[in-house]
């Protein structure tokens, strides 16, 4: 069953803020924690993988759990002939949310440590090698969350998607922002995980170039209709046991 568009709108943005407050909390607590950047980073990352994968699991049946403008974006692109993604009312309805959502959990994190509700970063982020960074990262995410759904896999989407950016987090230049809504709030808080204002519009440009190339190639490598929903296969010698998907 589809919940509600202002269910579903709601979920998007408790989303949302849920995982800006992730990132940009964790963030605050691994610089009080410690003076290393590498374990900072460390801290961060492991955080926002199991913060993720929570918020896709419980917040996936109700939304999709997009939380991203760029997945968002995505998903109407490829699906508008089909009838089988968001239609332009919803992306309109979507993209504030997530944008809105965002903001409110920076200022929330900021809130629990005690930091400015809302002071604007100073963390300049303004690099060639950062942006490209960002387009791999994008491309990365939004082709995983394609092929999913076109190979019928979504049900493997809150452990994937959250192993993904784990990873991105570091084989990336910029540390894997690759979502537009929370770039813009992550300007909020002048804290580790903070960026400048005027670094986030190349990092927004970047962000939608890496989801166009994504588009591109989930068309070329999966086609244009995503496959139904599959039960796993049932294990050699385990009659039985099978598991379930959402």
């Amino acid at each position: 069953m589809t919940a509600p568009l202002g269910r579903r709108v709601l979920a998007e943005l408790v989303g949302t803020a849920a995982l800006v407050a992730i990132v940009v909390g964790s963030g605050i607590q691994a610089t009080e924690l410690t003076r290393d950047v590498g374990l900072q980073l460390l801290a961060n990352s492991l955080a926002t993988v199991f913060g993720l994968g929570v918020l896709i699991a419980l917040l996936g049946p109700v939304s999709g759990a997009h939380f991203n403008p760029a997945v968002t974006l995505a998903a109407w692109w490829t699906g508008r002939r089909a009838g089988d993604g968001p239609t332009l009312r919803e992306v309109a309805a979507y993209l504030p949310a997530q944008t809105a959502g965002g903001i409110g959990g920076a200022i929330l994190a900021n809130a629990m440590f005690a930091e400015p509700l809302a002071r604007l970063a100073t963390h300049d982020r303004s690099a060639s090698h950062l942006w490209l960074g960002e387009v791999v990262a994008t491309t990365g995410l939004v082709l995983l969350v394609l092929g999913l759904a076109r190979t019928g896999r979504q049900r493997f989407g809150p452990l994937a998607v959250a192993a993904y950016i784990g990873a991105a987090y570091w084989f990336t230049s910029s540390t894997s922002f690759a979502n537009p809504a929370v770039t813009v709030a992550r300007a909020f808080s002048d804290t580790f995980a903070g960026i400048a204002p005027a670094s986030v519009p190349p990092f927004v440009a970047a962000q939608l170039l890496g989801t166009a190339v994504a588009v591109a190639l989930a068309l070329a490598l999966f086609g244009r209709s995503p496959a139904p929903e599959r039960e796993p296969d049932v294990p050699t010698g385990a009659p039985g046991l099978a598991v379930t998907g959402r």
